[in-house]
């Protein structure tokens, strides 16, 4: 089983998901002690991780529109009117993030950089979507909003995610919300998904 046992890699107060998650990466080495992101989509939530599984911080994100665990093959090479709502979805897995920057310049992290989902600050220039609104709201249920990529708060993605994230080489993990947990990540890490 792909869960290690509550010892002393626990974090209290995460959610059971993220806790799984948190407990496996540090018992079976898989984040190497490099800092971790883990994104519970059904939470809509981030949760930030040094290297030896400290929490850093936790955010409320932006998620894409439509639920699922996979990327349209060859969406990311497809311009952003030509994705239809069912597409946008945000893909679940082991990714590495690589920093980089969109096509206006702005500083990302890449998450799947062949489908074109990265982490970013949250964008709030379509007034008629209230992404700031629905992340200060108390629910998940209308944080689904983007074409995939993973919003985050301004304000963390400054002053926690980016420093962080710059200073080594962060795993980012995405929970799946379609399928399994253990199915996703037992295959992943057995898998050459690791440079």
């Amino acid at each position: 089983m792909w869960v290690a046992s509550v010892g002393a890699s626990a974090a209290p107060g995460l959610p059971e998901p993220v806790q799984q998650l948190h407990e496996w990466a540090l018992a079976s080495r898989d984040n190497a002690t490099e800092p971790f992101v883990v994104v519970d989509k059904k939470g809509a939530r981030l949760w930030l991780f040094d290297g030896q599984g400290e929490v850093l911080g936790n955010t409320p994100v932006l998620l894409g529109l439509a639920k699922g665990d996979a990327s349209v093959p060859g969406i990311g090479e497809r311009p952003l009117e030509q994705i239809l709502p069912h597409e946008r979805t945000t893909p679940a897995g082991r990714f590495y993030a690589e920093a980089g920057e969109n096509l206006e310049g702005e500083d990302i992290f890449w998450v799947d950089y062949d489908a074109a989902v990265s982490m970013h600050r949250v964008r709030a220039r379509v007034p008629a979507e209230r992404r700031m609104q629905r992340l200060a709201s108390l629910t998940p249920a209308d944080n689904r909003i983007s074409f995939g990529c993973i919003n985050v708060p301004a304000a963390f993605y400054d002053n926690l995610l980016k420093p962080t994230l710059l200073k080594r080489r962060a795993v980012v993990y995405v929970l799946p919300e379609t399928m399994p947990i253990h199915s996703l990540f037992t295959t992943l890490t057995a898998s050459s998904n690791k440079p």
